[in-house]
């Protein structure tokens, strides 16, 4: 609570030392004013305690409070307050990601694309200061958030990702070009894509070569990212009436050579997950290779707080002066 005060002359604090042994002589002195009486038998003055006589017992104790608080005045606390100036040369990111059914596969757990967006989310929660869009892509594709800094916004959008939304296929070079147009024209000079599917490019007008190509032109770094395990895989084969997946166990297809061919133009890197845990990891790199440079200047200015303490020790001292010469002065 008091982690960010100060004392502008703390040498005050040493007169607290003498609060106790002003108490201890007061004491003294009181018992050494009021003579005792002895009394044989205390039955007549049982039930006879005055309630004024108990308060005034506790005058004592305002007074020190109130000169207690007097003596912190006198040491100037100050409440440090600080202000972070944030400058950040960051990085502009859009993430591609596949929406074609084959990711509802499950040789990840639940399966490829509950995974692929609760690590994306992580990434999206790291990157604090860089503006981060998504597009989403399957036989076409769509810029479901445009570059931002509003990560709450991309986190939702990522959140509620599902399959069947767009044309069923695989349209990596739509995918990536729409990624690239969102980019082009960003002002800052990292650009950066994040482009994740589990199959073979099958559909769509723009082929992915020369979407790398383009983002080349505008120096775009793309990483790729194969999502899916090796061999076979329990993987949607057809659909029913009720729009409900029906499932099999069907080969594993990713174009390797294309998507090491997308992240070598470009100047970026291809990665392979086969389970959620290296999907992590590869973030994880990926997070390493692109730092956003951030400089972080602190300024600390002191607004003076000793007024209360002030306050306090004369309202005090008044309520205990008054009492004492008028309620209390006749009560012994």
């Amino acid at each position: 609570m008091f982690s960010n005060y100060t004392f502008a002359n703390p040498e005050y604090l040493a007169l607290l030392l003498f609060v106790p042994l002003v108490g201890w002589w007061y004491m003294g002195r009181y018992k050494n004013h009021y003579a005792p009486m002895t009394f044989s038998n205390l039955q007549a003055f049982k039930g006879k305690s005055s309630r004024l006589g108990r308060w005034r017992a506790s005058l004592p104790i305002l007074r020190a409070l109130a000169f207690s608080s007097l003596i912190v005045a006198f040491a100037r606390p100050q409440k440090i307050l600080q202000e972070t100036d944030v400058s950040s040369d960051g990085i502009d990111i859009m993430l591609a990601m596949d929406l074609s059914s084959s990711m509802l596969s499950q040789d990840f757990t639940p399966d490829r694309l509950e995974e692929t967006k609760r690590v994306a989310a992580e990434f999206v929660r790291a990157r604090q200061f860089d503006r981060i869009g998504l597009v989403i892509f399957s036989g076409e594709a769509f810029t479901q958030s445009p570059l931002t800094t509003d990560h709450g916004i991309v986190l939702q959008f990522l959140a509620n990702l599902q399959c069947g939304v767009l044309q069923d296929g695989t349209a990596i070079g739509m995918g990536l070009a729409t990624a690239v147009n969102r980019l082009k024209d960003s002002p800052v000079k990292s650009k950066i894509v994040i482009l994740m599917t589990d199959g073979v490019n099958n559909l769509g007008y723009i082929k992915p070569d020369a979407a790398a190509g383009i983002a080349k032109s505008f120096g775009i770094k793309v990483y790729t990212i194969g999502v899916g395990s090796q061999g076979e895989a329990m993987s949607p084969v057809g659909r029913r009436s009720d729009g409900k997946y029906v499932y099999g166990l069907t080969p594993v297809e990713i174009d390797e050579a294309l998507l090491q061919r997308i992240a070598n133009t470009t100047g970026g890197k291809y990665f392979r997950a086969t389970n959620g845990k290296e999907l992590e990891q590869i973030y994880a790199e990926i997070d390493q290779l692109e730092k956003s440079k951030i400089d972080l200047t602190t300024l600390r200015r002191r607004s003076e707080a000793f007024g209360g303490w002030a306050l306090f020790a004369i309202i005090a001292l008044l309520i205990e002066t008054t009492a004492r010469y008028s309620i209390f002065r006749t009560i012994p």
